[in-house]
Protein backbone atom coordinates (compact mmCIF):
# COMPACT_ATOMS: atom_id res chain seq x y z
CA UNK A 1 0.00 0.00 0.00
CA UNK A 2 2.38 3.22 1.52
CA UNK A 3 5.65 2.66 0.88
CA UNK A 4 7.29 6.07 1.60
CA UNK A 5 5.38 8.42 4.38
CA UNK A 6 6.41 12.12 5.16
CA UNK A 7 5.59 12.91 8.71
CA UNK A 8 6.00 16.66 9.38
CA UNK A 9 7.02 17.76 13.01
CA UNK A 10 6.93 21.29 14.99
CA UNK A 11 8.31 20.24 18.05
CA UNK A 12 4.73 20.17 19.69
CA UNK A 13 3.76 17.20 21.93
CA UNK A 14 1.14 16.68 19.57
CA UNK A 15 3.04 16.52 16.55
CA UNK A 16 5.23 13.77 18.46
CA UNK A 17 2.67 11.88 18.80
CA UNK A 18 1.84 11.68 15.56
CA UNK A 19 5.00 11.29 14.65
CA UNK A 20 5.19 7.87 17.00
CA UNK A 21 2.13 7.17 15.19
CA UNK A 22 3.35 7.29 11.55
CA UNK A 23 6.44 5.24 12.44
CA UNK A 24 4.10 2.56 13.95
CA UNK A 25 1.90 2.47 10.80
CA UNK A 26 5.29 2.71 8.69
CA UNK A 27 6.64 -0.46 10.39
CA UNK A 28 3.27 -2.53 9.71
CA UNK A 29 3.35 -1.51 6.12
CA UNK A 30 6.80 -2.24 6.04
CA UNK A 31 6.80 1.70 4.65
CA UNK A 32 10.22 4.29 5.24
CA UNK A 33 9.75 7.83 6.32
CA UNK A 34 10.95 11.15 5.91
CA UNK A 35 10.56 13.44 9.12
CA UNK A 36 9.98 17.17 7.62
CA UNK A 37 10.24 20.36 9.08
CA UNK A 38 9.51 23.66 7.63
CA UNK A 39 11.48 25.93 9.79
CA UNK A 40 11.17 29.86 10.01
CA UNK A 41 13.27 31.43 7.98
CA UNK A 42 16.10 33.74 10.63
CA UNK A 43 15.36 37.09 11.74
CA UNK A 44 16.35 39.76 14.47
CA UNK A 45 13.16 39.20 16.01
CA UNK A 46 12.86 36.09 18.54
CA UNK A 47 9.17 34.31 18.40
CA UNK A 48 7.31 32.10 20.75
CA UNK A 49 4.60 30.76 19.00
CA UNK A 50 3.21 34.18 17.32
CA UNK A 51 4.60 36.56 19.46
CA UNK A 52 7.73 38.58 19.86
CA UNK A 53 9.90 38.08 22.69
CA UNK A 54 13.12 39.25 22.00
CA UNK A 55 16.01 40.23 19.58
CA UNK A 56 18.76 38.03 18.23
CA UNK A 57 21.67 38.49 15.75
CA UNK A 58 20.50 36.76 12.80
CA UNK A 59 23.47 34.15 12.82
CA UNK A 60 22.53 33.44 16.84
CA UNK A 61 18.92 33.20 15.74
CA UNK A 62 19.70 30.71 12.78
CA UNK A 63 21.85 28.20 15.21
CA UNK A 64 18.61 28.18 18.06
CA UNK A 65 16.87 27.07 14.55
CA UNK A 66 18.99 24.68 13.73
CA UNK A 67 19.41 23.01 17.09
CA UNK A 68 15.35 22.94 17.07
CA UNK A 69 15.08 21.50 14.14
CA UNK A 70 17.98 18.77 14.85
CA UNK A 71 16.06 17.79 18.32
CA UNK A 72 12.31 17.27 16.30
CA UNK A 73 13.94 15.41 13.68
CA UNK A 74 16.25 14.07 16.28
CA UNK A 75 12.74 12.58 18.07
CA UNK A 76 11.18 11.01 14.86
CA UNK A 77 14.76 9.92 13.57
CA UNK A 78 15.18 7.86 17.37
CA UNK A 79 11.89 6.48 16.85
CA UNK A 80 12.26 4.81 13.62
CA UNK A 81 15.45 3.63 14.10
CA UNK A 82 14.03 1.35 17.97
CA UNK A 83 11.25 0.45 15.22
CA UNK A 84 13.60 -0.62 12.54
CA UNK A 85 11.72 1.88 9.98
CA UNK A 86 14.15 3.47 7.76
CA UNK A 87 14.17 7.01 7.75
CA UNK A 88 15.95 10.35 6.71
CA UNK A 89 15.28 13.78 7.81
CA UNK A 90 14.34 17.30 6.07
CA UNK A 91 14.42 20.73 7.24
CA UNK A 92 13.78 23.29 4.96
CA UNK A 93 13.35 27.23 5.69
CA UNK A 94 9.75 28.70 4.47
CA UNK A 95 7.09 31.05 6.01
CA UNK A 96 4.76 28.48 4.52
CA UNK A 97 4.94 25.75 6.35
CA UNK A 98 1.98 24.04 4.33
CA UNK A 99 3.46 24.46 0.92
CA UNK A 100 6.67 23.40 2.04
CA UNK A 101 5.37 20.07 3.44
CA UNK A 102 3.09 19.33 0.10
CA UNK A 103 6.48 20.10 -1.86
CA UNK A 104 8.68 17.89 0.29
CA UNK A 105 6.17 15.33 -0.27
CA UNK A 106 5.99 15.46 -4.08
CA UNK A 107 9.89 16.12 -4.15
CA UNK A 108 10.19 12.89 -2.09
CA UNK A 109 8.16 11.15 -4.15
CA UNK A 110 6.02 10.29 -0.81
CA UNK A 111 2.83 8.34 -1.18
CA UNK A 112 1.21 9.57 2.46
CA UNK A 113 1.76 12.49 4.24
CA UNK A 114 1.24 11.72 8.04
CA UNK A 115 0.93 14.63 10.62
CA UNK A 116 -1.32 15.75 14.10
CA UNK A 117 -4.02 17.65 13.80
CA UNK A 118 -2.60 20.66 15.15
CA UNK A 119 0.64 21.63 16.75
CA UNK A 120 1.67 24.54 18.29
CA UNK A 121 -0.56 26.81 16.42
CA UNK A 122 -3.64 25.15 18.66
CA UNK A 123 -6.81 24.75 17.63
CA UNK A 124 -8.70 28.11 15.73
CA UNK A 125 -11.78 28.54 13.46
CA UNK A 126 -10.81 25.19 11.96
CA UNK A 127 -12.24 23.78 15.30
CA UNK A 128 -10.64 20.20 15.47
CA UNK A 129 -7.90 20.98 12.96
CA UNK A 130 -4.86 23.14 12.75
CA UNK A 131 -4.51 25.36 10.07
CA UNK A 132 -1.97 24.43 8.76
CA UNK A 133 -3.18 20.42 8.53
CA UNK A 134 -6.32 22.31 6.90
CA UNK A 135 -4.19 23.83 4.48
CA UNK A 136 -2.12 20.41 3.43
CA UNK A 137 -5.43 18.56 2.83
CA UNK A 138 -6.50 21.45 0.50
CA UNK A 139 -3.89 21.13 -1.24
CA UNK A 140 -1.99 18.10 -1.17
CA UNK A 141 -2.56 15.54 -4.26
CA UNK A 142 -1.12 13.31 -1.95
CA UNK A 143 -3.31 11.36 0.75
CA UNK A 144 -3.05 12.95 4.16
CA UNK A 145 -3.67 11.00 7.13
CA UNK A 146 -4.62 13.29 10.10
CA UNK A 147 -3.88 12.11 13.97
CA UNK A 148 -5.66 13.23 16.26
CA UNK A 149 -3.75 13.12 19.84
Amino acid sequence: MYKHILIPTDGSKIAGEAAKAGVRLAKTLGARVTAFFAAPPATPIVFKGIVPVGYQAPEEHEASIQKAADSYLGAVERAAKAAGVACEVLSVTSDYPAEAIVAAAKKRRCDLIFMASHGRRGVRRESLLGSETQKVLSESPIPVLVHRG
